[in-house]
C-alpha cells in the first residue's frame, strides 16, 4: 500500500462518517459544519488524486459558498439551535435502504468495469480550463452572478421585516394624501 492508498482511505473514511453524521444528528447547525468536514474531505481526495484545480473549486464553492449559504438559511429563519426531537425518525427502514442501495451500487460498479485498468487521458491544464470558463461560458457564470445578487438582496429584504412595513406605511400615506 502507497502513501496515496492510505490518503484515501482515510479521507474516504472522514467523508463517509461526516456525511453519516449530517444526517444522524439532531443539531441543525452542527449537520452544517460536519457538512463542512465532508466536503473537505472530499476536497482532500481530490488533492491527493492530483486534481488540485476540482480540490480548489470544491472549497470555494461547496465549503466556502453553499454551507454558508445554508447556515445562513438557517440564521434568517430563526430556525432552533438546539436539538430537533421532531427530527427523530426509525432508524431501521433507512439502515436497511442506505445499506441496500450501498451495496448494490458497489456490485454493479464491480460488475460493470470487472478490475479492469484503463488509461488516463491527457490531464487537462488550468490554462485550458480557464480558456473555456472565461471564454465560451462567460455569459453563464454573469448570469448566475446576478442570479446570486438578487437572491443576496431578496434574503436580507426577507429577513429585515422593518424594510417591508416601512414601505407600505410611505404608501399609505400617499394615497391618504392624494
Amino acid at each position: 500500500m502507497t502513501v496515496a492508498d492510505v490518503l484515501l482511505l482515510a479521507l474516504g473514511a472522514v467523508a463517509v462518517g461526516a456525511g453519516v453524521l449530517v444526517v444522524t444528528s439532531a443539531h441543525l447547525v452542527r449537520s452544517g459544519l460536519y457538512l463542512v468536514v465532508s466536503l473537505g474531505a472530499m476536497a482532500g481526495l481530490y488533492l491527493v488524486l492530483g486534481a488540485e484545480l476540482v480540490a480548489w473549486v470544491q472549497i470555494l464553492v461547496y465549503v466556502g459558498a453553499v454551507v454558508v449559504l445554508l447556515l445562513f438559511a438557517v440564521m434568517l429563519t430563526r430556525a432552533p439551535i438546539g436539538p430537533s426531537t421532531d427530527l427523530d425518525r426509525p432508524a431501521l427502514p433507512a439502515v436497511l435502504i442506505g445499506g441496500g442501495a450501498g451495496l448494490g451500487l458497489a456490485a454493479l460498479f464491480a460488475d460493470a468495469f470487472r478490475w479492469t485498468f484503463y488509461a488516463m487521458p491527457e490531464p487537462g491544464t488550468a490554462e485550458r480550463v480557464g480558456e473555456q470558463i472565461f471564454g465560451g461560458w462567460v455569459l453563464p457564470f454573469e448570469v448566475l452572478s446576478i442570479l446570486l445578487l438578487s437572491a443576496l438582496v431578496g434574503a436580507i429584504v426577507l429577513s429585515r421585516p422593518d424594510i417591508g412595513a416601512r414601505a407600505a406605511a410611505t404608501a399609505t400615506e400617499h394615497e391618504r394624501g392624494a
